[in-house]
């Protein structure tokens, strides 16, 4: 009796600038039968290759497996979940996963003031802990 499980659906993801690609393999599925569902931050793919139904083969090998494909990713919170898309190209299934505006890396600019007063070398250590401590005060 056979038993139904989920079978291996191997993956790549890495980062290519603003978006996060996962490249997975599918071989030998119908196009027609890939589901990506993106629910909240919860991201599934799921496929399904139909067994060859021959009744008058004789089957000497059988390695390729048929059946149902799962994967589910938690995606976090500096994606953007809308604009997830997808396409299906000789066996691989590619996911483009956009990062927010709010999540990508940005240059902070360094303010300088020429107004402000330089620092007195006649200052104490004790007054300069002394006007951190009313800072926190």
């Amino acid at each position: 009796m056979a038993t139904s499980y989920p079978r291996l659906m191997p993956m790549d993801l890495y980062r290519d600038a603003d978006n996060y690609v996962l490249n997975a393999d599918l071989p030998g599925i119908d196009p027609q039968s890939v589901d990506v569902d993106v629910d909240g931050q919860l991201l599934s793919i799921r496929a399904e290759r139909a067994p060859r139904t021959q009744d008058e083969v004789r089957w000497i090998a059988r390695e390729r497996s048929t059946g149902s494909y799962l994967r589910r990713f938690t995606l976090g919170q500096g994606i953007d979940t809308a604009n997830i898309s997808a396409t299906y190209d000789n066996g691989v299934l590619s996911v483009v996963l956009p990062v927010t505006e709010k999540a990508k890396p940005r240059k902070v600019e360094v303010q300088t003031s020429s107004a402000a007063p330089a620092a007195s070398a006649e200052a104490s250590p004790a007054a300069a802990s002394e006007s951190v401590e009313d800072l926190a005060a």
